[in-house]
């Protein structure tokens, strides 16, 4: 059926899913279906995936897709240029490279005029010396001088030029760069639409629903976290930094944001049974047939009329024009694909030597000729097979001229046939022209499309795009867990490979603000937010914009919180807050004959709380642990040993804490301390560590 007696029918962009790289787009498409059933949806980008393509009808109970194909069509666009950020990009290009030229130009000129000098005549042995005429070398200096500063004036005019246009052109590169792809840009537009075949829909009007995989796509989280002192409870704002340039503008579309790949597999690994004795399941169907009877006889009528002119290369021409349409170079042809196995062959034969065409569906075919340096009469390693039909390599030739070894002997059974042929629609006739036993066989066809390989090059250029500030990308963040968040509100994103900030929506979070201050290693007080996570969803590690009391503090880097998770954010030093730490050391012996050193240390730690309100400040400490028996740890404080795995952070064994409630503008006092008790046999060898 020709195109244009198939229903068009035009499609909407309903919802995207975008992957941790990639997305996963949802159309929409609704009309009337011919009675042979054939459908042609327009609309579909020109990076998609077509092999992903998947298609449903929606409101017709009984009604079933029962193909679905993708087709690349090309039509001349109307009246107007097309392409007018390229063309201006092209011509501020030609006119800085002219002004660069007047520019150069200028400087040989300066060049030549100063490099001008009085050279007197030459003087012969028997001429008398001459006078050296002073004011024509005034003269000459008067005109370089003079020559030189008109010269210079104009090349800073040309300088100025230069920039001027430079500037410009830089400009208009970068709009051209971020500009949308989903605009054409030749003169030949051309369209990506889905061939669909329906079944069981009648007169009746039918929605579709077709789904497709583009790369181009990816996202990062980004939160806000607004919350006020005196409450426990505070809104965190999901935002996703999300950038695409799949080749079509998501326009008031429903966003959702997944941490899957998109690429990864899911087919299950199959463990087959081995059996023993003669009765075998039966084997699967391979997909050969035999040939039909009269095949070489079938354009003996061709063959009678005479050679045939040679083709000319007007592929060449036209997939060069063609492929101007992306603005990139031509690229070289594609491989010629390998030769498909496991069609031709019927059970158990072989193919007959010095042929050189594969294999095709529906007919044995001649394998290759036998490469020279072979054995005489011997069958060519080409042509041995596996028992998937791909063909075995070549063996090198022995060295020394010693014998290979013989081929293993062929496989019984029809052949085995790839997933590539096995793929009927895109088998490919061959027509009476080709050569080597090709004629009237199916062979898959060439895939190769160098425009579509164009467009999702440029499309997966945007996973090279820098982060934002403290941004992470979802697969580093999530670790071993997927999950989805689902926009509220539809967005719109073009596709010009930028970042753009969509809101997701708000998660509430428990928060509490508490103090932390280790005076040991620093003697400052740090203000921390500790936030639990109370719902089903996990946060992402990103940035959050902190406010506190409607004003912006901070912008600070939020760790990976997992559904029931508890974790500690820094907020920064807190000034109003400050801390001392003193200590003392007294060292001593004790034992029946004065055979253990005691090491007495004391801590005292003071806190001052400048605040007008009452502030929860943790204070950590840090003892010394030891695996010898005879070496005793005895501690004389009130602190507490932090419960393993319990609270936001991961402490070290000798970790003590204090946690207390500091009034507003009160001062408190800390006295901790321990004692290590060490005996003489363990003393080290120069005298003890006392720190």
């Amino acid at each position: 059926m020709t195109t244009g007696a198939t229903p068009r029918w035009d499609s909407t962009l309903d919802a995207v899913v975008v992957y941790a790289q990639g997305a996963v787009c949802r159309r929409l498409a609704r009309g009337g279906v011919s009675p042979d059933g054939r459908v042609r949806v327009t609309g579909l980008p020109r990076s998609l995936d077509p092999g992903s393509l998947r298609a449903r009808v929606l409101d017709t109970p009984g009604a079933r897709v029962t193909e679905a194909r993708v087709e690349v069509e090309a039509e001349p666009l109307g009246t107007g240029t097309p392409g007018a950020l390229r063309h201006e990009v092209e011509r501020l290009s030609d006119e800085s490279a002219a002004a660069r030229e007047r520019r150069n130009r200028q400087l040989s000129l300066i060049e030549e005029v100063a490099a001008l000098r009085p050279v007197p005549p030459p003087r012969r042995r028997e001429d008398p010396h001459r006078r050296t005429p002073v004011d024509a070398w005034l003269e000459l200096a008067d005109f370089v001088d003079e020559r030189l500063a008109g010269l210079h004036q104009r090349l800073a005019e040309l300088e100025a030029a230069l920039r001027d246009v430079e500037h410009a052109h830089d400009i208009a590169a970068d709009r051209f760069e971020r500009a949308s792809t989903d605009a054409p840009q030749a003169h030949v537009e051309t369209t990506v639409c889905a061939v669909l075949t329906l079944d069981g829909c009648g007169d009746a009007e039918v929605e579709l629903e077709l789904e497709y995989g583009v790369p181009g796509a990816v996202w990062v989280p980004a939160y806000r976290l607004a919350h006020r002192q005196d409450d426990g409870s505070g809104r965190l704002t999901l935002r996703a930094s999300v950038a695409q340039r799949t080749g079509e503008d998501w326009t008031g579309v429903r966003v959702s944001l997944a941490t899957a790949d998109l690429r990864r597999r899911t087919d299950l690994p199959r463990l087959r049974s081995v059996r023993i004795g003669r009765s075998q399941p039966a084997p699967a169907p391979s997909g050969w047939r035999e040939p039909p009877a009269g095949l070489g006889d079938l354009f003996s009528g061709y063959d009678s009329a005479g050679p045939r002119p040679a083709p000319a290369l007007a592929a060449v021409a036209a997939g060069a024009a063609f492929h101007a349409e992306v603005g990139g170079a031509v690229p070289p042809p594609p491989p010629p694909p390998s030769a498909p196995q496991g069609y031709g062959l019927p059970p158990g034969a072989l193919p007959a030597p010095g042929s050189a065409a594969p294999p095709g569906f529906g007919g044995g075919a001649p394998a290759p000729a036998q490469p020279t340096g072979g054995r005489p009469g011997a069958p060519s390693r080409s042509r041995a097979r596996s028992f998937a039909g791909a063909p075995a390599p070549m063996a090198p030739p022995a060295p020394g001229g010693a014998v290979p070894p013989s081929p293993p002997a062929p496989v019984s059974g029809p052949p085995r046939p790839s997933g590539t042929e096995l793929d009927y629609a895109d088998l490919v006739l061959c027509g009476p022209d080709e050569q080597g036993g090709r004629r009237g066989r199916l062979f898959p066809g060439s895939s190769f499309d160098p425009v579509a390989a164009e467009y999702r090059r440029r499309a997966e250029a945007v996973a090279a795009l820098p982060l934002p500030g403290k941004a992470v990308r979802p697969r580093e963040s999530a670790g071993s867990f997927d999950h989805r968040f689902d926009a509220a509100a539809r967005a719109d994103i073009p596709s010009d490979g930028t970042w753009h900030t969509v809101t997701v929506g708000e998660i509430p979070v428990g928060l509490r603000t508490e103090y932390l201050c280790v005076p040991s290693v620093e003697q400052t007080v740090y203000a921390t937010l500790v936030l639990s996570n109370a719902t089903d969803q996990a946060l992402l590690a990103g940035p959050v914009e902190v406010t506190v009391d409607d004003e912006f503090l901070l912008t600070a880097a939020l760790p990976t919180l997992a559904p029931g998770g508890v974790r500690r954010m820094g907020l920064g030093p807190a000034e109003s807050i400050r801390v001392t730490r003193r200590t003392n050391l007294r060292e001593s012996t004790s034992g029946l004959r004065n055979n253990t050193t005691v090491l007495d240390h004391r801590v005292h730690v003071e806190l001052v709380n400048l605040l007008a309100r009452p502030v929860a400040v943790e204070v950590r400490e840090r003892v010394p642990v030891t695996s010898e028996p005879d070496v005793r740890i005895e501690e004389r404080a009130d602190w507490t040993a932090p419960e393993e795995g319990a609270g936001p952070d991961r402490l070290s064994p000798g970790t003590r804490v204090w946690r207390l409630d500091l009034p507003a503008g009160a001062t408190a006092a800390l006295d901790g301390g321990y004692e290590i008790r060490i005996p003489t046999g363990k003393a080290l060898v120069g005298g003890n560590r006392r720190s």
